[in-house]
């Protein structure tokens, strides 16, 4: 394993959700800060932003089931209600009543279905306020790569062949895609990440995570209308470059939600603002959060 990686998985601690271990580490003083990483990675694509946020906020990440440093059950057929239950067994087993979110990519549909719980009265914490960063809010404008579409949209045993064959150059190709022109990641970030993939096996299991961007078809009328009810705070952290949830998702946003905050970065920030500008973030995120007190 490479050195930051190890150094990242020392950071942390497990705790046991109905028999799988769940990877997380909580850093810092202050309000409690959420982070919810998306696929198909990890936490530790928040590396640099946790050093600076935990500087202000105690800070909670953890890696999402099937990803990551946590379990990744083969058998198993993984859900939003299950990812939401697992967030609200976290924050109950480190004794958190109420939290800030940060979100990305999967993560923000995470998210999404815990402010539906939250508009229906059933969560166990309170939600001060939700920022999203680029990520498939809305999927009438979403655009899925066809790397997506192949894994996770073909039948079962394609998607299974598929995982187990797909390269690591053909994995990097796509998320070098998705950055923006001049904010391409590098070859030893990729070359960590392929790692944190592997990690017991995941890059086995990607076609079933996958499927879950598909399946969030099946809650949107529900998850809008509650973020359309909703008095949580919420704002949209975007890279407009990002040819999946970029200006597109940011223009529906504006459309859809009630007094929308959107925070548009550099023109061609993409896909992973957090890694591409995460000094853009860390303002726009202190410039929603100074606003909550006015």
């Amino acid at each position: 394993m490479k050195r930051k990686l190890q150094q990242w998985m020392d950071r942390g601690k497990y705790f046991t959700y109905q028999g799988k271990r769940i990877f997380y580490i909580r850093e810092g003083k202050g309000p409690t800060l959420l982070i919810i990483h998306g696929y198909p990675y990890s936490s530790y694509e928040w590396l640099e932003m946790v050093n600076k946020l935990s500087q202000s906020y105690s800070v909670v990440i953890f890696d999402l089931l099937g990803m990551g440093f946590s379990d990744k059950p083969q058998a198993h057929i993984y859900s939003f209600k299950e990812h939401a239950d697992i967030v609200n067994s976290l924050l109950a087993y480190l004794n958190v009543s109420e939290t800030h979110i940060l979100s990305h990519d999967l993560g923000v549909s995470i998210v999404q279905e815990l402010i539906a719980r939250d508009v229906e009265g059933q969560i166990d914490f309170a939600i001060k306020s939700s920022a999203f960063l680029n990520g498939g809010l809305f999927m009438d404008v979403y655009k899925p790569r066809l790397i997506q579409r192949l894994l996770s949209q073909s039948p079962t045993w394609i998607g299974k062949v598929l995982s187990k064959a797909i390269s690591k150059k053909t994995i990097c190709k796509s998320v070098r895609e998705v950055y923006g022109k001049n904010t391409q990641p590098s070859d030893q970030f990729l070359d960590e990440q392929w790692d944190v993939l592997n990690y017991n096996d995941g890059k086995a299991i990607a076609y079933l995570i996958g499927r879950l961007v598909f399946e969030k078809k099946n809650h949107q009328n529900r998850w809008i209308k509650s973020m359309q009810k909703t008095t949580i705070p919420m704002c949209f952290i975007n890279g407009p470059a990002d040819p999946n949830s970029g200006i597109h998702m940011a223009n529906r946003y504006t459309t859809l939600i009630p007094n929308p905050k959107v925070f548009l970065l550099g023109s061609e920030i993409g896909h992973w603002p957090q890694l591409e500008n995460p000094n853009g973030v860390l303002k726009s995120y202190e410039e929603f959060k100074s606003n909550l007190h006015q």
